[in-house]
């Protein structure tokens, strides 16, 4: 945007703007930028316990899950989910529940990984009540969506703590599935 100053008149002083084009690769009609990649980094497949019911909160139903165990399967990462973590769980709603889960992984090379995994599950308040029983439902009718963060004690991963994960989850009657990708 360059200035101009008007010379007469009534605008004598007053500065008038005139706005150059955006560059051509900045225009609306240039078309939406491509989309990031995925690379697909493993399956994790986490036993829990039974939950651990906090009750009403001042935020909504507080509960705990405890995780027990799991495995770690997929073209990048292999291993097993360790015993110790939980998944603290925030019922928002009768449709939404937000998944805060803290847990740790043993690579099959020996390496140990942190994760914090935050995430979102809904659906409609029936599906939903059918979950927190320890119910079934079609994973189709639930939107489960997360994004963990892995930090690694050792050298072998460490790089995975400088990239950003998204995960899509499925509740299953005594474990749960995530299938994690890396954000290319």
């Amino acid at each position: 945007m360059t200035t101009q100053r008007s010379g007469a008149g009534d605008n004598a002083g007053r500065a008038r703007a005139t706005v150059s084009p955006p560059p051509q690769d900045m225009r609306a009609d240039a078309g939406p930028p491509a989309a990031p990649g995925l690379d697909f980094l493993a399956t994790l497949l986490i036993s829990v316990g039974d939950p651990v019911e906090i009750g009403p909160t001042a935020e909504g139903t507080r509960r705990l899950i405890p995780i027990t165990g799991g495995t770690v399967r997929g073209p990048q990462l292999n291993g097993t989910v360790l015993p110790g973590g939980a998944d603290f769980q925030l019922l928002r709603s009768a449709t939404l529940t937000e998944l805060e889960a803290k847990y740790s992984i043993e690579t099959d090379t020996g390496e140990r990984i942190y994760v914090s995994n935050f995430g979102i599950r809904s659906g409609s308040d029936e599906d939903i009540a059918t979950l927190v029983r320890g119910g079934k439902v079609d994973p189709e009718r639930i939107y489960f969506r997360c994004t963990p963060r892995f930090l690694a004690g050792g050298p072998e991963w460490s790089w995975l703590s400088s990239r950003i994960l998204i995960g899509a989850g499925t509740r299953l009657q005594s474990s749960v599935r995530i299938d994690i990708w890396i954000l290319a």
